[in-house]
């Protein structure tokens, strides 16, 4: 029996936060998963989870016993020995739910209605569609209430909401913007109170068809943090099938929260020991110390016969930029993280100054060899990146400001051997990049235009085998050569780099944002290529939507223009719509800022006409759309010369 055919009691997304709060401990056995695949924190459950994901209501029952006996259940004090009784636990403390769902929302912001509606889910616990629902955020209300706000429960929290999330959610690093979908309002109000009781603040949006719970700014920064650290696996380098993109874009919007690193406590425990330090990587109220040695390189390591810990470990040196996974110590139920001089060399400037300071201490004490300390420091203050068969890429800005994304050499064989690794990853020449060879003795390049950085970006989240892997290892590399410059190159790198990621990760339907005072409702759109009379490749967006409460029909044209090849999309205002040409203007105006975050110019030609004119920035803007993306992809590609 599948998570979408249990008698249709269910939605997916439902389903999975509710089985992600009880897989945290030991209910793996709900999804068929082995005791030794760790649970949640291994790539073979993640596998599990979402392709083979069946279950049963016996299976079920198992788990909730599982965890009454010694597991989550446990540690909220509800004792049951099967989904019904669990039912009927949550039901006889509805009131207590409701309080604390109140306490957290405001009674003030709530409407009598709303509270009604809240007060009558314990009657509706029966019905298992509902209580699939429902139980989650009332557990994580108990949770909050019982518990308080701190690592343990704060790990809960969060693999309940990566099911969520994992579900019908939706992760916009570019907005900042982490959203829940629910059928209704009571349900999403109660979302609301759970996140609210976990310091995330939530606004509840009718979407029309549904409910929207909305995180933003700073709470989907903190929301996305804790998705990062506690939930799924991100399976980097894994099978393409799982790879959580949902968890990319959270770990992208995550890293814009602050990230402490410190150390203290060097030590020597004889005199011809290894130096050893303690050093504390913390993020949102989370912390894991590590242990570092001084030998013949330097290492940092995290042992623990808690896999959850070693994840959570594992986690935050990802955060730090160090590429390391969690292993298992031979057949031991221990497991640890490990990180030696180059992969800590190719961290974040936070990371290598911290261990650099280790050194340094270590040197003056007289407690490493000189030569060595010096061959550690300068693997660490120039921020060296060793990845396996990459040549030297020069990154760096042109005059013009563009970003330059070079590999040079005299040799045509290695400059022919980057030209066919970059097809290999699925980058067309002339479109993506350029090559020269090498003649008379002069250098030659591959040169990596915009275009083809964008869609590397993109292929590294949406591109399937060996391609999906070489972007992803390539765009890694690109971005530690430009923070390596620093600055305005790495900030420029970074933007191209976001940009492609979040290509096709957005959805127009549905989509809700006010704008200069009036609220966009997009009803849905797409996009296709389109020949002109002149024979010109034309794209044109058609979108639906409401604005300031008037309906219409969109449509903008792109086409390449000018001399220089210039993109340029070009809209008509329509005397017919409702207030004439000024006010269809404005509408369409507000829509195209609040699609793309820029207004459109906007021209009044001598006959009249109104004309929006949208550059290359919009069409980007679009391009972050699903329904749009595949065809604005297609007409850069055939259009760029």
């Amino acid at each position: 029996m599948t998570y979408s055919s249990i008698g249709g009691l269910l939605p997916l997304a439902a389903s999975l936060s509710l089985q992600a709060a009880l897989l945290t401990a030991d209910l793996s056995a709900l999804l068929h998963l082995r005791k030794s695949s760790g649970g949640l924190g291994s790539p073979k459950s993640e596998l599990q989870l979402h392709v083979r994901a069946r279950t049963s209501l016996e299976k079920l029952d198992e788990a909730v016993r599982r965890s009454a006996e010694g597991g989550w259940l446990k540690r909220l004090g509800i004792e049951a020995k099967s989904w019904d009784e669990l039912k009927r636990q949550v039901a006889q403390r509805w009131s207590g739910v409701v309080e604390a769902a109140v306490e957290r929302l405001g009674k003030e912001k709530l409407t009598k209605e709303e509270l009604e509606e809240l007060e009558a889910l314990r009657d509706r616990l029966n019905d298992d569609k509902v209580a699939r629902e429902v139980i989650a955020p009332a557990l994580l209300l108990i949770q909050a209430e019982k518990l308080g706000v701190n690592e343990e429960s704060l790990r809960y929290f969060a693999m309940v909401i990566s099911g969520a999330i994992g579900g019908d959610g939706h992760v916009s690093a570019a907005l900042e913007r982490v959203e829940l979908a629910s059928g209704e309002r009571e349900i999403a109000l109660l979302w609301a109170a759970a996140l609210a009781a976990h310091g995330i603040r939530a606004e509840v949006k009718d979407i029309g068809r549904g409910f929207y719970v909305v995180a933003s700014g700073g709470d989907a920064v903190r929301l996305a943090r804790l998705y990062f650290l506690f939930g799924p696996p991100l399976l980097e380098g894994g099978d393409e099938r799982v790879i959580n993109h949902k968890l990319e874009r959270a770990v992208e919007l995550g890293a814009k929260g602050a990230l402490n690193i410190r150390w203290e406590g060097l030590r020597r425990r004889t005199e011809d020991g290894p130096v050893a330090a303690d050093l504390t990587i913390s993020e949102g109220g989370v912390e894991v110390k590590y242990d570092v040695y001084l030998q013949n390189k330097v290492e940092l390591r995290f042992r623990s016969s808690n896999r959850g810990r070693v994840e959570l470990a594992a986690r935050l040196l990802r955060r730090a930029g160090v590429s390391a996974e969690v292993r298992r110590e031979g057949g031991e139920s221990k497991w640890y993280v490990y990180a030696t001089t180059d992969m800590l060399a190719a961290g974040r400037k936070e990371l290598r100054d911290a261990i650099a300071e280790i050194v340094r201490e270590a040197l003056a004490r007289g407690w490493v060899d000189a030569g060595k300390a010096e061959r550690w420091l300068e693997k660490l203050e120039s921020g060296r990146v060793l990845m396996e068969g990459w040549p030297k890429y020069l990154v760096r800005l042109a005059r013009s400001g563009a970003l330059e994304v070079k590999y040079q050499s005299t040799n045509p064989g290695n400059i022919e051997r980057e030209a066919q690794r970059l097809r290999a990853m699925g980058l067309e020449e002339d479109i993506h990049f350029t090559v020269k060879m090498p003649e008379g003795g002069g250098e030659g390049y591959v040169s990596i235009l915009k275009d083809g950085l964008m869609y590397a970006a993109w292929l590294s989240v949406h591109g399937e085998g060996k391609r999906q892997r070489l972007a992803a290892k390539f765009v890694s590399y690109i971005l530690k050569r430009a923070e390596k410059e620093g600055g305005a190159v790495y900030e420029k790198a970074l933007e191209i780099v976001r940009r492609g990621r979040e290509v096709g990760s957005l959805k127009l339907e549905g989509f809700e944002k006010e704008v200069d005072g009036r609220l966009v409702r997009v009803i849905g759109g797409g996009a296709g290529l389109e020949r002109s009379k002149s024979g010109k490749t034309l794209l044109r967006i058609k979108i639906t939507a409401e604005v300031g409460g008037v309906r219409g029909e969109y449509t903008i044209t792109f086409g390449r223009y000018r001399a220089d090849n210039e993109t340029i999309g070009f809209a008509t205002a329509k005397a017919s719509a409702p207030g004439g040409r000024e006010a269809d203007a404005e509408r369409f105006s507000a829509l195209i800022k609040a699609l793309t975050g820029k207004e459109p110019r906007v021209r009044r030609m001598k006959d009249g006409t109104m004309l929006l004119e949208c550059s290359r920035e919009h069409l980007d803007g679009f391009a972050l759309y699903a329904e749009l993306a595949d065809a604005v992809m297609k007409w850069l590609e055939k259009t760029r010369r």
